[in-house]
């Protein structure tokens, strides 16, 4: 399939700027792909549509203060955004404006912190080794900015509001750039109620990167690749799943980073397999789901890789389908919108 066919009519309105003021109050359209049919529902209503023995499981990454605002050594203003610590204090980087910055030269932030630049990339990224001589995870959080996606604005840059509401409530494992937006709808009121339906709660780690959401590049989408992501799974977790797996229980994963995890676990016989690893699975349209047997996700991107991973699980026609009934219905879009459950 080519990725023009991904494309939907969004009115820019549409797109949340600002999250509810309950987290649980985000519609949600419930969407069956049995009967391919769907109904407009509020998440808070998400635990009655689980049973006895189902599985929920979570990506519980932590977003990271990603968004350093400094200046050059002449008083022009730079941001820079963290994308990959290639090792120690030195880190790939998406640099705004990119132009000013050549190999060399030294960006300041605060008196705790600077960097030098020591090249770009052949993608026009660029790598820098920050100075400092504070702990540097430390100096982030203090001095660091909530890497909000682009289509949020701030004038006045985030706010102490972001950096709470653009976290779940179950976060732990600091390292992501983006959080895994499906899972800001849970309050623990809502994780309580869907224990005390028999349900079992399980936790992953993908730490989100810059490939969730970069740009498809190609027009084949058998050509696409998405970058890889550091990824993990206990063993505790593991157990789990595979238990629920061989007794035909349904697993549902919140969000596609989740998703991309779990299917990116799954050895030669078929079981998800513990462990650390870079999940690099592309999921395409002709892509056969291995665990997940339901999928609650937010509102993706025209022409996303999201959104094709999203019609892969429910089927394209079905998908768009569902995304204009959202758009028509006045649905709230992306990270700070609403969302759809998929069984």
């Amino acid at each position: 399939m080519l990725i023009s066919e991904f494309d939907y009519e969004l009115p820019e309105e549409l797109i949340a700027q600002n999250p509810l003021e309950k987290r649980e109050d985000s519609r949600m359209l419930a969407v069956r792909r049995d009967a391919k049919s769907f109904q407009d529902e509020h998440f808070y209503n998400f635990p009655q549509h689980l049973k006895k023995g189902d599985v929920v499981v979570l990506n519980n990454t932590k977003v990271f203060p990603a968004r350093l605002i400094g200046q050059s050594e002449t008083g022009a203003r730079i941001e820079l955004f963290l994308v990959r610590e290639i090792e120690h204090r030195i880190w790939e980087t998406l640099a705004r404006p990119a132009r000013r910055l050549k190999t060399g030269k030294k960006i300041l932030f605060d008196k705790t912190l600077s960097a030098e630049v020591l090249e770009k990339t052949v993608e026009g990224r660029i790598v820098v080794r920050f100075e400092c001589e504070e702990n540097f995870d430390e100096i982030l959080e203090q001095i660091g900015q909530t890497p909000l996606p682009p289509y949020i604005r701030r004038s006045g840059g985030t706010s102490d509001a972001d950096k709470s509401r653009y976290q779940t409530v179950f976060a732990k494992q600091r390292g992501a750039i983006a959080a895994p937006t499906a899972g800001l709808h849970f309050t623990p009121e809502i994780l309580e109620r869907i224990k005390t339906r028999g349900v079992e709660i399980a936790e992953i780690t993908l730490h989100v990167g810059y490939g969730t959401f970069e740009p498809v590049r190609v027009s084949d989408l058998s050509q696409h690749r998405v970058m890889p992501e550091r990824s993990e799974i206990t063993a505790e977790t593991a157990v789990i799943l595979n238990q629920a797996k061989s007794e035909n229980r349904r697993i549902i994963a919140v969000g596609t980073t989740t998703t991309r995890a779990l299917e990116s676990s799954i050895d030669a016989d078929g079981k998800v397999s513990a462990g650390n690893r870079l999940a690099d699975l592309t999921i395409t349209p002709d892509y056969k789901f291995k665990i997940v047997g339901g999928l609650l996700t937010n509102f993706h991107l025209p022409q996303s890789s999201l959104l094709v991973l999203v019609s892969a699980f429910a089927g394209y026609d079905l998908t768009m389908k569902a995304y204009r009934h959202a758009a028509g219905s006045r649905y709230r879009f992306y990270s700070y919108g609403d969302c759809m459950l998929i069984f």
